[in-house]
């Protein structure tokens, strides 16, 4: 995608020599005396994991040119580089062991097309690995670059890439070598294996739609080159490009490419970090920054305060009085132990809620403020049941409850506590003699927490706001403070409220104004940010419930969000036990005034049908049906990758029945999102976490309604696969 689009000219000039390259570069390798390595010596010479080093592109690979190579599992990768007037800042996940996607942001200077002095472009990759590195095999990928765009990165490849221990050298060596059309095959080409030519990209196309049709068609040329990890920090690379950059060189002026060969030298700062320099085709200095990081392995470790042992009941034959049920019968008895337990479940970052006491069972419902990993707070919960409750109470029920919404039940029997604690196989021995099941809206006769409402609470902090991809700005900021305040009169019951006043920032500077054809209720952003330094970013009194053991209910009105205002309403339907969950919303809404009090005239109701599935393994789908803020009919799909501690990145696109010329740049709304818990940066437990939405460009076409509180969140983690997928957290 970009804000100015040209033509890409396909001119090749194949030599007899360019069919050699691969080979002697293999003849290079021999000579130097290196020997293949085996998948696991591979990690074995440094030590370390091993893990790719990052292109010009942002993903695995030599300079410009990509590799076959795949990050680890999870991994997340940022890479910025710059060389001849190219800048590329590129966001890569590797969402599967094989599948890895990126999003890139491009500023080629001095290139100036339709109008624009430095041409500025968004840009979507995938790739695959077709076949993991043996022995005998090398890995073997296949790659879309850019393949959603205007085109000017627009290139598919299949690359192999082969390590070798050094030998007679130290470290170890990479060989790559591929097969790349469209931008990849502009240089050196063999002819068009899958024949034909290579259809252009429309002029005055919106971008943003993939261009499926000229996926591995036309000339396609080799590329290839080699890689020397030297020693734990220090690295070198050659390459051969298959790339003419065209755009750049004939049509533009930005640099002069005198050679087909790059070469460069990489430093491996950090775990994390990696910076390299090199020479590229003959004529231009250039330098990569690579960041990468895993959502498993935090920078620093979590550590929960360890967990109090669990206390054991004396046996039955030495203190039978212990055993008694008579105190069942005491008047106040069960307000007696819920007063008990309050002090130990605070001390845990837990709040009594309601208990329900019999001789031989007891149920505890509870607030969880402290664990983002909800069977961390079970845990604790058991063990101040354990502490507290008398020793004929033989079977705990824990329920945690969430905003007035009871998640589920988990039913243990106190006896396979004291069992298995010790356990080799604890874990998986306590699950396997628990019940997890559905939680019932109410729990009569219980012990209630009077000291829970009225509650009242407030906070003043710093905020950031961004806006992307500005042709004229790519990132403008705002930054300042804002007070956030709730109040809850009773169970279920929410009247909460933000004011920000905005500091300093620059997103009210732009002069991109809307253009758009759809009522307008996203592009004028822009006015938004003008209205007034001081702004009520939301105002509204909320209602959820728990109508049946499987069904959730919210109700939500005022200032929903900063530019619309009304009334929300959304039924969930969520089993415990089930993968799958059914929504339905309904908002009647109106545009708020520019200023942030009052309203426009403009009104929708607007509303949406969803399924919610989890896959298995931390992955999820979400599929939205109805109809958005501008009055459109669509879709819009969600696919999300979920991790124990709380990181959760995703993409997701919409389409509706608006075309991509009444939508606009961009074809389509399209987007990714990343949630990054608070707890990986701080090493101590916290359900707190920051999420951001990173569009290529926000349109009117497929805009929905933001409300507080939406449903499925807040339930789906104290639900059956959720418990399951943590369940060693119960004896942390």
């Amino acid at each position: 995608m970009s804000h100015a689009k040209g033509s890409i000219v396909q001119q090749t000039h194949p030599t007899r020599k360019n069919r050699f390259v691969i080979l002697a570069i293999a003849g290079l390798v021999t000579a130097a005396g290196v020997t293949r390595a085996t998948p696991a010596s591979i990690e074995d010479v440094f030590n370390v994991p091993d893990r790719p080093s990052l292109n010009f592109y942002g993903t695995p690979g030599l300079m410009d040119m990509p590799s076959a190579e795949v990050m680890p599992d999870g991994q997340i990768a940022i890479g910025v580089s710059s060389f001849g007037g190219n800048t590329r800042t590129t966001l890569s996940f590797q969402a599967t062991p094989r599948l890895s996607a990126s999003f890139r942001y491009t500023t080629i200077k001095d290139l100036n097309l339709r109008g624009f002095e430095d041409f500025r472009d968004r840009s979507f990759d995938l790739r695959y690995l077709i076949n993991k590195e043996s022995r005998i095999w090398p890995a073997v990928s296949v790659g879309l670059q850019d393949f959603a765009g205007t085109g000017i990165y627009s290139g598919e490849y299949i690359v192999a890439t082969k390590n070798f221990s050094g030998g007679r050298l130290p470290g170890k060596i990479k060989v790559t070598g591929g097969l790349g059309w469209g931008r990849l095959g502009s240089s050196g080409a063999i002819g068009s294996p899958f024949g034909g030519p290579r259809p252009p990209f429309e002029e005055g196309s919106t971008g943003g739609e993939p261009s499926v049709d000229q996926w591995f068609r036309g000339p396609a040329a080799p590329f290839a080159g080699i890689e020397w990890q030297i020693n734990e920090k220090w690295g070198v690379k050659a390459e051969y490009s298959s790339d003419a950059y065209e755009q750049e060189t004939q049509i533009g002026n930005v640099f002069t490419r005198k050679s087909r060969f790059n070469f460069g030298a990489e430093y491996q700062y950090t775990d994390r970090i990696r910076i390299g320099a090199y020479y590229m085709y003959g004529s231009e200095f250039g330098v990569n920054f690579q960041f990468q990081a895993s959502p498993i392995r935090p920078p620093t470790p979590v550590r929960a305060t360890p967990a109090r042992p669990l206390q054991l009941r004396p046996s039955r034959a030495s203190n039978p009085a212990a055993w008694g049920t008579d105190w069942i019968t005491e008047p106040g008895a069960p307000a007696g132990l819920a007063e008990a337990m309050k002090p130990r479940l605070e001390a845990e970052g837990l709040e009594l809620e309601a208990l329900q006491v019999t001789a031989a069972r007891a149920e505890l419902r509870l607030r969880n403020h402290r664990y983002a990993t909800t069977t961390l707070a079970i845990g604790r919960a058991a063990r101040v049941m354990a502490r507290s409750l008398p020793a004929s109470v033989e079977t705990f029920r824990i329920v945690i409850v969430e905003n007035n919404l009871p998640q589920s039940t988990v039913t243990m029997r106190r006896s396979d506590l004291e069992a298995l604690e010790f356990d080799p196989q604890a874990s998986d021995a306590l699950l396997a003699v628990s019940g997890i099941t559905a939680a019932s809206p109410d729990l009569p006769g219980a012990v209630r927490n009077d000291d829970l409402y009225p509650d009242f609470a407030w906070s003043i902090g710093p905020y950031v706001s961004q806006s992307y991809f500005d042709p004229d700005e790519p990132l403008r900021v705002d930054a300042g403070v804002k007070a956030t305040a709730t109040f809850k009169p009773g169970p279920g019951w929410e009247i909460g409220g933000t004011v920000r006043h905005r500091l300093f920032g620059n997103i009210s500077d732009s002069d991109r104004l809307s253009n758009s054809v759809l009522p307008r209720v996203r592009t004028d952003s822009v006015l938004y940010s003008r209205g007034s330094d001081t702004v009520l970013a939301n105002l509204y009194v909320a209602k959820q419930w728990k109508p049946g053991n499987d069904v959730y209910a919210r109700v939500t009105a005022g200032y929903l969000e900063r530019m619309f205002g009304g009334v929300s309403g959304e039924v969930l339907w969520k089993p415990v036990a089930s993968r799958l969950a059914l929504g339905v919303e309904a908002n009647y809404v109106k545009q708020r005034d520019f200023s942030g009090l009052g309203f426009q005239d403009y009104s929708i109701a607007t509303g949406h049908a969803s399924a919610y599935y989890e896959f298995g393994n931390g992955y999820h789908g979400q599929l939205d049906v109805g109809r958005y803020l501008a009055g459109d009919v669509g879709a819009t799909l969600t696919l999300s990758r979920e991790f124990a501690n709380g990181w959760k990145v995703g993409g997701f696109f919409t389409l509706t029945d608006v075309s991509a010329e009444e939508f606009g740049e961009g074809s389509f709304d399209k987007g990714i999102n990343v949630t990054i818990p608070v707890s990986w940066f701080l090493g101590t437990p916290s359900k707190r976490s920051v999420s951001t939405t990173i569009r290529p460009i926000q349109r009117d076409g497929g805009a929905r309604l933001s409300v507080p509180g939406r449903l499925y969140e807040q339930v789906r983690g104290g639900h059956l696969n959720a418990l399951e997928d943590n369940w060693s957290g119960v004896w942390q």
